[in-house]
């Protein structure tokens, strides 16, 4: 495997211009008085024939550049330079200009940073070398033997830095550095790009009582003789690694050695070592288990874990070679329980970054997701043995969830070399990055469990090995050697895998499964309804570069490689049952036999006509069943529930519909929290709510065993059942529950806390959040939720307690800014602003953990203000909230504060107004932490703005200000916050928040160009633009909220709402019948008949065999109705009524044909369908100008899919296909078609040539004819089927000329025998023969 990894070295030296450093030594100085950085850095070069070398340096002052021991010359053009002309935005007027503008300044910054401004000249006749290299030098370092000998180069750099502000920072007495992307630049010259490895030896000259901490082995210390003594340290790196993965801290550090040994150091201020003791108190067992499940050391000689205050870090933490710079915000003492968990998955993040990220990094930007996958992969398997597998699979089920919300355009995805090029590495940052990162996990989950964990873990080992190999290490990993790996290794066919790379990696968007289904008595087995759509627009794959191959993208279908499990819980135990296809046809009727029998001996059921609800014998078998007690009802069957993708083996979002009773089973009887939370969300979703379900979730959440996770959703699923319909019998449950473990049942108040069983804490914790969320019939919290948290609050006592009770405290104090006061609670908000008070008061004189306390009782304020501003003057709260707002507070109040302020000023005077006063906060903001959350928060604003089709305007001037922000030193100091900036001018025009698919503008001067390497010393006042053709995407701005992401909801065109009790439609009969022979495209195409059914609890058929909670399809694009009969199936119906649809087949007239049969009966009552609140299956109709339905964008599963057709009314090819050469066989196959009709006339005309004076042949032939006509003229009063513009209109037409009278329709009483509708021959177009059946309707009331 060398071989081919030496063709890529020479590919990297061609990229670089043939310079290759190979071994890099820093040496400096630091004076934390003056905040200067002087020293010099040598750097061994493979020098290129042209003799210069390119290198990056900016923010310093360079001395002299030698080559070899002799001056050299050079060219150093620095790249942040000030912007001169302050006006040069002043002809900015809208949002969408200032969009393109921030757009080519982002742009033009990014281009500059990836060229090199530091050129040296290395002309003179240097010395040949042969000697070997050095080895471990990664990528770049193995020399081939044919490989010419190459031109070393010594160049050392003399250099000065002062009053650093990008990329290493001072404050009091403390220096660090930040892995802010090619801004390690800006500390020392280097080759500042991510092909650039080498090895370093470093030199930190500092004061006696300072500790410098950086990369590598600390090798030794050095005490000068000098007044007053300095120290130097030594480190070396024998890793090869890029410079921005170069590190270095020095304050006053106390240094904690791991209480296990080893090479492991902790070290942090010295007011936080009692906390630095208790936090990494199991830092040991995260080190031996990823040391143990690779099977290797741990590659780097030291491993450094370094806590600085949170107010001087960019970031939470701040990656190293062989070390990690945390805030200290992560630190926590042995009387806080809720930061417990979260501090010990980030560093264990951290520690499975340095093996995948930093030791073994990525070949290209393309490879980057697979060592951020690895990582959070390695990560979660420290979460499942430490923190327990409930723990590992629930956090993975909700980050899959939310992936699947947000997946819904190019910019998800992982892996396609023209849009990673584009976006010079903000892909991680942000929102999108965070996607990125679950998503990366979430596709190697699914590899893995496709493999077998095992095969899975040896091929991590495997990558391990041969970057530890002492000759040739190999320490890149790239898509394609991982591709190898699964197939060699992990036993996986090539087939397979190159279906799932380009699908899962190389492309957007998720499956959508939605499901029903149905017990056949008779056979003893299981009907599965599915239908299975995207999360991504088809558009959004196909159009993103090298995503899928045109070979691999199936025409009019996007599938998935693999075959989903059902599983199946019976009486008599669990069956898996994988058959369930992800590619092919969207929807599929699946049979599953069941194992289990019913008894012999049953009780004779009720009579037909007894039956309370009326409900006939198939309708709803499966749910009327009490399978926990055995109750009778109208069917009996063994089936207790069913689970799609159990093992989470895809990412994908599934919506089930099964009966109430089998989702209460779920979730009482299956021990999976992913099965338990699904239930959950499922139930506390009903629109209407009976008992059984009140008790279920009341069960869960007293049952002590359930993991806590669940038993919170629990509690908030009974706070939103809580009603007057239902006797507020959530709110009782929760009420009474709290009070059975936290009240004195002798005195009826709380007694003092006790927070030693963890579980039950968080629990607790919890309830009082929960019950501030029931809501009344006027929206308005009830008077008892009002007063039970009042009651809550005064009377906390935490005498006795051995833990902390601030997140405790918080969690009360938040629980206040969720209820909504009304005419009778708003008496209790004076004495709640008093214990608010009360504990802002006692926090002010003992400050709480990270100011939690604070931080809980300004945004309660806040959101209280906000509801209730017609009544509290805002700007009074305004004032309160201020003095929060001073420096000599804690860092996270202050920001909080300035949120706060920023709230107050959006709702009160707009989103200009808050813009305008985060401009003026940003500039007092002193940290750059703290800007980023400031523009963080901004932007939300900005897209809460959006959201609300609010008409405040941008004015220009807050406009020219942002984008004078944006091209800053401040900006370029933060690269967090001038991504942030984009973004919210991004926002501001209605575009997605990244630099995917913006439109490429470039700003030119009407003089002469500037390339990117030359730096613009003065811009010119008059420019013009130069737009390309964006490319856009297919997805609306991610709405951001408190609670997590919102579902993007991508092209939803909501005119119509289809209308259930507008008209009672009969039962209809489609039989569909299909050709073998036909393509995935021609099959994708059909068109289909669709009936229309809103019947009411009268209106039965109790012959159907079938009862399908028919799943809702979600189509995303409106569907071409042209030349097709298209009818919909009306969604809305009303509560308890049913809706029959008996689907035979449709026939296409081909040579070969065969039936497929789908009979089924939809129970649209609320018990069977389960709507969610997320769904994206709300009925929407679309309507066209004629009045009539164009296409029907949210149906439910007996819309069969109708393909989309062009103007000529051929199918759209969505393949590789042209659609030349799919015209061309159309034609063809009508010309054959043409030509057999004609042979079968020419024949039966010879046949019956003898018959034309028969006259019992010529009466048939009359009344054949008679026949014909009625059954068209009963078709054209009825009503019924609408048919579409095309070759049904037209006959429609010629019928309504040659009737002169029509008769009148009878309405309902009307029974339409049979219609027989022959589609014209028309090219493109498949002939239809549709075939309408109805039986005759009981019409009582």
């Amino acid at each position: 495997m060398a071989k081919p990894r030496k063709s890529k070295n020479d590919d990297q030296k061609v990229e670089n211009l043939g310079a290759v450093v190979r071994h890099q030594k820093l040496c400096l100085s630091i004076d934390m008085e003056k905040r200067l950085i002087y020293g010099y850095t040598e750097l061994k070069i493979a020098v290129p024939e042209s003799g210069i070398v390119g290198l990056h340096a900016d923010n310093m002052k360079i001395d002299k550049v030698s080559v070899d021991g002799e001056p050299a010359e050079y060219e150093f053009s620095p790249l942040c330079q000030p912007v001169e002309d302050k006006r040069r935005w002043h002809f900015v007027s809208s949002a969408s200009f200032a969009a393109d503008a921030a757009c080519s300044t982002y742009l033009s910054s990014l281009d500059k940073e990836m060229a090199s401004n530091l050129l040296i000249k290395c002309c003179k006749p240097a010395k040949v070398v042969s000697e070997p290299e050095e080895q471990g030098n990664g990528g770049n370092s193995t020399q081939p033997s044919g490989e010419p000998k190459q031109n070393l180069k010594l160049v050392r750099i003399d250099y000065w830095v002062e009053k650093a502000e990008t990329g290493i920072h001072f404050s009091s007495n403390v220096l660090h550095t930040n892995n802010q992307m090619r801004r390690a630049r800006c500390w020392f010259p280097c080759m500042d790009s991510s092909s650039q490895r080498c090895c370093y030896d470093l030199e930190f000259t500092v004061a006696q009582n300072l500790v410098a901490v950086s990369n590598g082995c600390l090798l030794y210390q050095v005490l000068s003789k000098d007044n007053p003594p300095r120290k130097t340290y030594v480190y070396r790196l024998d890793v090869p690694v890029t410079a921005g993965w170069i590190s270095l801290a020095v304050a006053p550090f106390e240094i904690l050695p791991d209480r296990h040994g080893g090479i492991v150091s902790h070290m942090c201020l010295p007011s936080n070592l009692p906390k630095l003791r208790n936090t990494v108190g199991f830092f040991h067992t995260a080190f031996s288990h990823y040391e143990e499940y690779l099977s290797a050391p741990f590659p780097f000689g030291s491993y450094k874990q370094v806590f600085i205050a949170p107010e001087m870090a960019i970031s939470s933490l701040s990656m190293g070679a062989s070390m990690i710079i945390f805030t200290s915000q992560v630190l926590f003492d042995e009387k806080v329980i809720d930061q417990t968990i979260d501090t010990r998955i980030k560093l264990a993040f951290a520690l499975a970054r340095q093996w995948f990220g930093v030791y073994i990094t990525a070949e290209a930007p393309n490879d980057e997701w697979l060592l951020d996958g690895l990582a959070g992969f390695l990560t979660d398997s420290f979460i499942k043995r430490f923190l327990g597998n409930n723990e590992a699979r629930y956090r993975r089920y909700k980050a899959n969830c939310t992936v699947c919300k947000a997946d819904v355009n190019g910019a998800i995805a992982l892996s396609s070399s023209a849009s990673l090029s584009s976006l010079y590495g903000t892909q991680c940052m942000g929102l999108y990055g965070k996607i990125r990162s679950w998503k990366s996990v979430a596709v190697l989950q699914m590899l893995e469990k496709q493999m077998g964990p095992e095969s899975f873990r040896k091929i991590l080992q495997m990558i391990i090995l041969r970057a530890q190999h002492t000759a040739h290490p190999l320490r890149t990993l790239s898509t394609k050697e991982f591709r190898q790996f699964a197939n060699k290794v992990g036993n996986l066919e090539r087939p397979f895998l190159k279906e799932f790379f380009p699908r899962w990696v190389g492309s957007c968007g998720c499956p959508v499964l939605r499901m029903g289904l149905s017990y056949n008595k008779r056979k003893n087995l299981i009907e599965l309804a599915v239908l299975r759509g995207c999360t991504a627009m088809l558009d959004s794959i196909t159009s993103i570069p090298n995503g899928i191959p045109e070979s691999e993208t199936r025409e009019g279908d996007v599938g998935w490689p693999g075959m989903m499990s059902i599983r199946v819980h019976e009486l008599d135990g669990m069956y898996d049952h994988p058959i369930l296809p992800m590619a092919g046809e969207s929807w599929q009727l699946l049979e599953i036999q069941l194992h289990s029998k019913l008894a012999a001996r049953r009780i004779q059921k009720p009579k037909k006509g007894s039956k309370p609800d009326g409900s006939d014998d198939n309708g709803e078998v499966v749910a009327s069943v009490d399978m926990r007690s055995n109750s009778l009802c109208s069917v009996e069957s063994p089936l207790l529930w069913i689970r799609a993708d159990p093992e989470m083996e895809y990412l994908a979002e599934i919506n089930f519909n099964q009966p109430i009773q089998m989702w209460i089973n779920q979730l009482e009887k299956e021990k999976d929290v992913v099965a338990q939370s699904q239930a959950i969300a499922t139930l506390g979703a009903l629109p209407q709510y009976s008992f059984s379900v009140v008790n279920a979730l009341n069960n869960i959440l007293s049952d002590s065993k359930a993991f806590w996770r669940v038993r919170i959703e629990a509690a908030f699923a009974l706070a939103h059942t809580a009603s007057e319909e239902t006797d507020w019998a959530g709110l009782l449950h929760l009420v009474k529950f709290y009070k059975n473990r936290r009240f004195d049942p002798n005195i009826g108040l709380p007694r003092p806390n006790d927070f030693h069983d963890f579980p039950e804490y968080f629990v607790l914790e919890a309830i009082p959040h929960a019950i501030a969320t029931v809501r009344a019939a006027d929206k308005k919290s009830p008077r008892e939720a009002v007063e039970f948290v009042l009651q809550l609050l005064k009377y906390n006592d935490n005498n006795g307690n051995s833990y902390s009770d601030v997140y405790w405290l918080a969690a009360l104090v938040e629980s206040v800014g969720e209820l909504e006061f009304g005419q009778q609670s708003i008496l209790f908000l004076s004495s709640l602003l008093k214990c608010i008070d009360r504990l802002l008061q006692f926090d002010r004189l003992m400050p709480s953990h990270n100011g939690i306390l604070t931080i809980s009782c300004i945004r309660t304020l806040t959101q209280i203000a906000l509801k209730l501003s017609a009544s509290i003057p805002l700007d009074h709260v305004f004032q309160l909230i201020k003095p929060f707002q001073n420096f000599g507070t804690n860092w996270q109040v202050r920001i909080e504060a300035s949120r706060a302020l920023l709230d107050l000023e959006f709702h009160c005077k707009g989103a200009d107004a808050a813009l305008s006063l985060f401009m003026k906060y940003l500039e007092e903001e002193p940290s750059l932490r703290g800007q980023v959350k400031l523009a963080v928060h901004a932007m939300r604003l900005c897209q809460i703005r959006c959201g609300s089709d609010s008409d405040d305007e941008i004015r220009s001037p807050t406009l020219v200000a942002l984008l004078n922000l944006l091209e800053s030193h401040k900006a370029f100091n933060n690269i967090f916050l001038r991504h942030c900036l984009f973004c919210i001018l991004q926002i501001l025009a209605g575009r997605p928040p990244t630099l995917y698919g913006v439109p490429r503008i470039q700003l030119q001067p009407m003089g002469d160009t500037e390339t990117c390497n030359e730096p613009k010393n003065k811009p010119s006042a008059s420019v013009k633009l130069r737009i390309s053709k964006p490319q856009d995407p297919s997805v609306d701005i991610l709405k951001l909220s408190p609670d997590g992401l919102r579902n993007p909801e991508a092209c939803k065109d909501t005119d119509t709402i289809s209308n259930g009790n507008e008209r009672r439609m009969p039962v209809v009969k489609i039989r569909v019948r299909q050709s073998v022979t036909s393509s995935r495209a021609e099959d994708a195409d059909n068109t289909i008949d669709k009936s229309k059914g809103g019947h009411n609890e009268n209106e039965r058929d109790a012959s159907s065999s079938m009862s399908v909670d028919a799943p809702q399809r979600v189509t995303n694009e409106p569907v071409s109705t042209s030349n097709q009969n298209v009818e919909e199936v009306n969604s809305c119906h009303d509560h308890g009524s049913r809706m029959t649809a008996s689907i035979g087949s449709t026939k296409l007239v081909n040579d070969d044909e065969i039936g497929k049969e789908l009979q089924c009966t939809a129970d649209s009552r609320k018990g069977a369908s389960l709507p969610r609140s997320d769904d994206r299956s709300s009925p929407g109709i679309i309507k066209g100008t004629n009045g009539e339905t164009d296409a029907q964008k949210y149906a439910s599963l007996q819309l069969l899919p109708v393909g989309r057709h062009d103007q000529d009314g051929a199918p759209v090819s969505e393949g590789g296909k042209s659609r030349e050469k799919e015209k061309e066989k159309e034609r063809e196959k009508e010309k054959k078609r043409k030509d057999k009709e004609k042979k079968r006339k020419r024949e039966e005309k010879d046949e019956h040539k003898g018959h034309r004076d028969d006259p019992e042949y010529l009466e048939r032939k009359r009344q054949k004819k008679k026949k014909q006509k009625e059954k068209e003229m009963a078709k054209l009063l009825s009503g019924d089927a609408k048919t579409s513009e095309g070759p049904l209109q037209s006959m429609k037409e010629k019928v309504r000329e040659k009737s002169a009278k029509p008769s009148e329709h009878s309405g309902s009483e009307a029974v339409i025998k049979s219609v027989e509708t022959k589609g014209q021959a028309v090219e493109g177009v498949h002939k239809l023969r549709i075939k309408f059946k109805n039986r005759s309707l009981n019409q009582s009331q």
